[in-house]
């Protein structure tokens, strides 16, 4: 379907980690990372631990079109038999903040990216950031109150902003030798019952002071808080400057744009690219 330039650039490479229930969501992400970087070479990392091979296959099969290389991974249970675990806390909550230990050596870096996202500008920039040393870059959705992420702090016992964990870049020659499983089990034991978001507060608590801030307006924002983005960049953040300069719009929160009821802005953007991934599958369905 789609045409690559062969560059000298590495390739990007994308990180996703989710069960099959989001596999329609990962599909409208991957249209729409392809139709805002046309000539861009990826490859799609997916670590799971019970998607079907079928399901699997038509991701594949989506990929081909796109022109991405799939390579999913599945993931070994015996690693988690130690890891505190429960509806709240399923073993794939781990898996992003791990993904080091799962992913082959020869992979430096990699971007996560939440399912529930979509890409309308080119991620090449955040894919090249230098990293500073650090083992991740994040960014904070502290704009709508700041007493929230001064609460945040307290609770965890953190002095950087509160960081959202959806999109991630990850130095994994760091992470190797820095992000330990026995360590974020062993927080998860202890602190359990102070964890609201379990995999996002970790990240905090244990890793905050090991992450570059990234401006959530370009790469991670929150698609519920038009309104509040405009009003503290003085009118700046208007639609025309979001549909220019934002690479990532973040689908947060409970509402979602593919369920009924949908009231934030973005909602019909989204479903425009719902429709899109429909047109493209239903060529391999």
């Amino acid at each position: 379907m789609y045409q690559q330039d062969k560059h000298d650039k590495d390739p990007i490479q994308i990180l996703a980690t989710l069960d099959q229930n989001y596999l329609p969501r990962l599909k409208v992400l991957l249209t729409s990372i392809r139709i805002n970087q046309p000539e861009e070479t990826l490859d799609i990392w997916l670590l799971h631990s019970r998607i079907p091979e079928d399901a699997l296959r038509l991701v594949n099969r989506q990929c081909d079109l796109l022109g991405f290389r799939f390579h999913p991974v599945l993931i070994d249970g015996s690693v988690f038999e130690d890891a505190p675990s429960s509806e709240q806390y399923p073993h794939e909550m781990y898996y992003r903040l791990l993904a080091a230990q799962f992913l082959p050596e020869s992979l430096r870096r990699i971007l996560y990216l939440d399912p529930d996202i979509l890409v309308i500008n080119p991620l090449r920039p955040l894919w090249e950031l230098d990293l500073a040393g650090n083992l991740f870059a994040a960014a904070s959705h502290t704009g709508k109150t700041e007493f929230a992420n001064n609460i945040n702090q307290l609770r965890l016992g953190t002095n950087c902003n509160y960081l959202n964990s959806g999109v991630l870049l990850i130095d994994l020659d760091r992470a190797r030798s820095e992000v330990h499983a026995r360590d974020i089990f062993k927080y998860t034991m202890e602190h359990g019952k102070e964890l609201f978001l379990p995999d996002q507060d970790i990240l905090n608590a244990l890793y905050g002071h090991r992450t570059l801030e990234i401006e959530d307006a370009a790469w991670n924002y929150d698609a519920r808080n038009y309104n509040n983005y405009l009003l503290r960049s003085g009118g700046i953040y208007d639609m025309d400057h979001v549909m220019k300069h934002t690479a990532i719009l973040h689908f947060c929160g409970k509402s979602k744009p593919w369920q009924k009821g949908y009231i934030h802005r973005f909602g019909i953007l989204y479903k425009h690219y719902m429709a899109l991934t429909d047109r493209l599958l239903a060529d391999i369905c």
